[in-house]
């Protein structure tokens, strides 16, 4: 057998060996026994609306949705709010932790080159493995047993992410950082229709209380006419007892709502974050007409209209990428670190060229048996990953539900209003009748100012109905997202 043959039969059975080498390597690494099954993602078809909630406007909210009522004081105090409520700056600040969790991530990714220095002071034992250094001995270089070493240089170190271990933990912290974006708008969301609930909570007490007045008025003069009359002995003390105890109910009545307009300044105050004088005067305004709006069809695009389920979506991407992490964890992993600098027994020649380290270690870590800590690792992102897709299932639905219920009772207040129009004018003809009595001089004052009750609660019901449509409104436009419009959603894929 020549030289070259011999040569080339060496070289086969190297790379025989390094065949075996990486075959035993990959055999060798832990084996995936519990992956799981993926939860499926909602169907299309659920996310409708039936076919019998329409309201008279089509469309989404716009994203100030709340400047379509031309009020400057609402305005304000939502833009306060926005400012300085408690919430929001938590939201926000939960915000800035994730980014800055995704650059500690990213950096745990990257090259890792520090200084290092140190000095020791130390004593050889003679019988060590550095015993001979132990002796004083100049001549043979040996001057033990004391000995001050430094080192000083650069090491550096570096992962290979080989089988995506660390893009996939990246992506994770991006996908939660994402997350935490989109329910900071949902807390912007929520307080704004907080503060507009409340605001016209005010406004609506404002008008009750007016009404009130005017029946108190009415009340007054009906106690002064029968006590009048009783004291000339034209009637009995039992009709000016029951006058007075009517106008005493309505004092009652507005006592409460005077109390209610407390309540609800200090319910907005805490919301708003403002000090005792930080909240300003909320002057009576009239309530503004209904302006709901509700899309024509809902289908798929109420996913990118909501910031919650925005934000659960993005929590449900990253359960995928923490499952790729888990997955990659089982397979061998590789890294490098390195070192250059000088080391030395001697401070004295610490920085010659004699002293010079170089050092470039390759690593591989392999796991074999792990007590079942990697299965258990990657079956807990699994089923991690099942509950947030189940929990965001559940959100969409519940989504749905609050959109068509907001709408059915829109529908509904809207017909009870029109019949209660109807109603006041039934009253009203009784009170316009009465009055053009007295004015004839068939009937007394205290008559036409009577028949102006009954007018005058079926306004307080009016006023009801419409605070509650201005209500229902407001929940409509949080529930249809606020005007807020993500990128439309793509089929979440489970890994």
């Amino acid at each position: 057998m020549n030289a070259r043959s011999v040569l080339s039969d060496r070289r086969w059975r190297r790379g025989l060996l390094c065949l075996a080498w990486i075959s035993s390597v990959l055999s060798g690494c832990a084996l995936i026994h519990h992956n799981g099954t993926p939860r499926p993602e909602i169907a299309p078809e659920q996310i409708n609306l039936a076919d019998d909630i329409d309201l008279a406007r089509d469309g989404w909210p716009a994203a100030r949705w709340w400047t379509r009522y031309h009020d400057a004081q609402l305005d304000a105090l939502i833009d306060q709010a926005l400012a300085d409520a408690p919430t929001i700056v938590i939201a926000r600040t939960r915000v800035a932790q994730a980014k800055s969790d995704v650059e500690l991530t990213k950096a745990g990714a990257n090259l890792q080159v520090a200084a290092l220095a140190s000095l020791d002071r130390e004593h050889i034992s003679a019988n060590g493995f550095l015993g001979p250094f132990a002796k004083n001995e100049p001549a043979a270089g040996l001057t033990g047993p004391w000995y001050t070493e430094g080192v000083v240089g650069l090491g550096a170190s570096l992962d290979i992410d080989i089988w995506g271990k660390q893009r996939a933990e990246v992506a994770a912290s991006l996908g939660v950082s994402n997350a935490r974006l989109a329910e900071a708008s949902a807390v912007e969301l929520e307080i704004s229709a907080d503060v507009a609930q409340l605001y016209y909570g005010i406004q609506t007490t404002y008008q009750l209380i007016d009404l009130l007045n005017e029946s108190h008025e009415v009340a007054a003069f009906a106690v002064q006419a029968h006590e009048a009359r009783a004291g000339r002995g034209l009637e009995a003390r039992t009709q000016l007892e029951e006058a007075r105890a009517q106008q005493l109910a309505i004092e009652q009545q507005i006592v409460s709502a005077q109390g209610q307009i407390k309540q609800l300044r200090e319910s907005m105050r805490a919301l708003v974050g403002a000090g005792p004088a930080g909240l300003p005067a909320i002057e009576p305004v009239a309530l503004p007409r209904s302006q709901a709006v509700l899309p024509a069809t809902l289908s798929y695009e109420l996913l990118a209209r909501r910031p919650d389920l925005q934000a659960m979506r993005w929590y449900v991407e990253a359960s995928f990428d923490k499952i790729d992490a888990a997955k990659a964890a089982f397979y061998p992993s590789f890294d490098i670190k390195a070192f250059f600098g000088f080391n030395a027994l001697h401070l004295a020649d610490l920085f010659t060229h004699a002293s010079q380290q170089i050092n470039l270690i390759p690593g591989l870590y392999l796991p074999i048996f792990d007590g079942g800590r990697l299965d258990a690792n990657l079956n807990g992102a699994r089923e991690g990953s099942n509950l947030l897709i189940e929990q965001y299932n559940q959100a969409v639905l519940n989504a749905v539900r609050d959109v068509a219920q907001t709408g059915s009772r829109l529908q509904s207040l809207d017909a009870q209003t029109a019949l209660q129009k109807q109603r006041i004018e039934s009253v009203a003809f009784t009170r316009d009748s009465v009055e053009a009595s007295y004015q004839r001089g068939l009937t007394s004052r205290l008559a036409a100012l009577e028949a102006r009750q009954p007018v005058i609660a079926e306004q307080v019901a009016l006023l009801t109905l419409n605070g509650q449509v201005l209500s229902q409104e407001i929940a409509l436009a949080k529930a249809l997202g606020g005007g807020y419009l993500a990128d439309p959603p793509v089929e979440l894929k489970p890994r």
